[in-house]
């Protein structure tokens, strides 16, 4: 009988007891791309009820004891979903006049994760990243075979005018037009931006990261920036969990999803100061700019960034949804 105390402590440890859990944590973004200037009224509003839809759907799987990947997931498609984000349905134009989709997705307790890129007919690319995790051997798939292998697991492929909108199609003549009058600084930095993302911590103590993109406005056929490549623009482990948004080959250049979790898992620095280093210091250095979210396993959040202002929001330990756009 004396056992029975020690036995119902470590059933509790093997269940993972409620008295165990960790407090659930939910982070967002919709890209470091904001001017100041034109930030209307009216933007800014139809912005925060989209950053606070998908809080709901994100922090409602995590209030029901759901999974942190199942969480990112959801927040990522309310976002995706929307026409005012450069994922999805609002996703820029590339230089030929098509949309080129990217996505990753990874779970930071089994370091297991899934991306897609160039894809042009996925509504949803963070769901196809997922697919590619669970249902294959591989991590990156890209263009026509990722989309074949979307329709062998079940996708339904979109015609491409789907993701048509006019704002970014007049976005690329603007940037078309530049180019031809011999403007090179056409590509200047406000091009580089648009991305979703989202990390989450979930009741077990598993951190998730997922990212979503149409990449850049005039990008070349073929390009791939930093969303879907595992360590650049998403990042998970058991300590830290990063969505990036900014200058892609910048973030790629410096590993930067993975540099800041690296920082927090040698335990040399704390999430905040990781992120900062990162974020404001490395990638500027380099000549890049952009943001991120970053989360670790006790719930701490980060969220810098170098430019006017980026899309974010957040439900941390006090249960409440919060949304923030410019820097004040």
């Amino acid at each position: 009988m004396r056992l029975r105390p020690l036995v119902l402590f470590a059933a509790m440890l093997l269940s993972g007891s409620a008295a165990f859990a960790a407090t659930p944590v939910l982070v967002i973004h919709g890209g470091a791309g904001v001017l100041r200037a034109d930030l209307t009224p009216e933007t800014e509003a139809l912005v925060r009820a989209d950053l606070e839809a998908a809080l709901a759907a994100g922090y409602g799987v995590l209030k029901d004891g759901g999974s942190s990947l199942d969480a990112v997931g959801k927040a990522i498609v309310v976002l995706e979903d929307s026409p005012r984000f450069n994922a999805g349905k609002g996703a820029v134009f590339t230089h030929d006049g098509r949309n080129e989709l990217d996505a990753a997705i990874m779970d930071g307790a089994t370091l297991r994760a899934g991306a897609i890129a160039g894809v042009h007919r996925i509504k949803n690319p963070v769901l196809l990243a997922r697919a590619v995790m669970d249902k294959s051997p591989h991590v990156l798939m890209v263009g026509d075979g990722a989309e074949a292998f979307a329709q062998g697991v079940g996708f339904e492929l979109v015609d491409p005018g789907y993701f048509r909108t006019e704002r970014r199609w007049r976005q690329l003549q603007e940037v078309l037009g530049k180019e031809a009058a011999g403007q090179q600084s056409s590509l200047g930095r406000m091009v580089h931006y648009g991305t979703v993302g989202a990390v989450a911590l979930d009741r077990a103590g598993h951190l998730a990261a997922a990212t979503s993109t149409g990449g850049m406005t005039n990008k070349r056929y073929g390009r791939v920036g930093d969303s879907p490549i595992i360590g650049a623009g998403t990042y998970a482990n058991a300590h830290c969990a990063v969505s990036g948004t900014g200058w892609g080959e910048y973030y790629i250049r410096s590993v930067a999803a993975h540099e800041i979790c690296a920082r927090v898992a040698w335990g040399k620095q704390s999430l905040a100061k990781a992120a900062d280093a990162v974020i404001m210091q490395v990638i500027p250095k380099l000549g890049g700019d952009g943001g991120a979210i970053a989360l670790d396993a006790q719930g701490n959040i980060a969220m810098p960034f170098n430019t006017d202002g980026m899309y974010r929001g957040w439900v941390g330990k006090d249960g409440k949804p919060h949304v923030a756009i410019l820097k004040d």
